[in-house]
């Protein structure tokens, strides 16, 4: 079994765990991470005693997205040029590159199942959505905040999972959704109190175990195939490509000049404080003040 940094990984009772590791980072998705996950669930997939994998995160949150610092560092060799972000194919280029890591969760034949608690933000989502089935703390946030400011969402399964009209509401706007609500209108599988999350996923995974691993696989591609029927294979490569095409907004160009001038945090403070309250209501009035707070009827 190899030895990883960013994560770790356990097999038991039939089925892999495998833990993003950077609690520090709020599970920030840096590219040694998303090389290590990719070979973790390829040997989960390869090992004849698992029949599933959990996927979760240490510390109190599942994860907090792409770590943008980290990503900002291209790997070459000094006397070889290397692709940069400069033009909307080299962009387009880096993020199609990507996206191909997280396309293990489609392309293994094992089932997998997101535990999800704390944030799952920005990638986060693209981890959690991409699983088979996830589920959630009630008191989850769940969102892309980056929409509002740094691009379109360079993978989309969101349409797949809750329709086009919640997929609009929350990725166009960048809103959170609690693990309760997002329940409610089937972006995750189910939703439960925090302290019950992990002997709920746990026994969700056991059943799991006790079926055969090929009649595991077979259920599993025959309904991938239909979402891929839909056009949902399609659709990630085209939502790579938008998202080049999103960087050179002037919104987004903005953004990049907030960093420059007062580093991530400043820049993420900046964005987010005209919305106030980021969370969205599924069932409640959500009628806010000036301030972006929502106004209790």
């Amino acid at each position: 079994m190899a030895d990883y940094e960013c994560i770790t990984y356990e097999v038991a009772d039939g089925y892999a765990t495998v833990t993003l590791n950077r609690p520090e980072k709020r599970n920030a998705l840096s590219r040694p991470l998303l090389a290590e996950l990719e070979a973790a669930l390829w040997d989960a997939d390869d090992d004849k005693s698992v029949h599933c994998v959990v996927l979760k995160g240490a510390g109190p949150d599942f994860c907090s997205g792409y770590d943008l610092a980290g990503m900002q560092e291209f790997s070459g060799q000094p006397d070889r040029p290397r692709r940069g972000t400069k033009t909307i194919d080299d962009d387009s280029w880096h993020l199609e590159r990507g996206a191909q890591r997280l396309r293990v969760f489609w392309d293994m034949h094992k089932p997998t199942i997101a535990q999800v608690q704390g944030r799952c933000l920005a990638g986060g989502t693209d981890l959690a959505l991409f699983c088979d089935l996830v589920i959630a703390a009630d008191d989850a946030l769940i969102g892309f905040p980056p929409a509002r400011n740094l691009g379109s969402l360079p993978n989309s399964m969101w349409l797949y999972h809750i329709g086009p009209q919640w997929a609009k509401r929350l990725t166009m706007t960048g809103d959170l959704i609690s693990g309760a609500d997002a329940a409610l209108i089937g972006l995750v599988l189910k939703a439960v109190p925090a302290e019950l999350l992990d002997a709920e996923v746990t026994s969700l995974a056991r059943r799991l175990s006790l079926i055969d691993a090929d009649l595991l696989s077979s259920n599993k591609r025959v309904i991938n195939m239909g979402m891929e029927l839909m056009g949902a294979r399609t659709l990630q490569r085209y939502a790579a490509e938008t998202d080049a095409r999103a960087h050179r907004a002037p919104g987004t160009q903005e953004y990049f000049d907030a960093v420059r001038k007062g580093g991530l945090k400043g820049a993420f403070a900046d964005r987010d404080r005209k919305f106030g309250d980021p969370r969205v209501r599924v069932r409640e009035p959500e009628v806010r003040d000036d301030n972006g707070q929502v106004i209790t009827p």
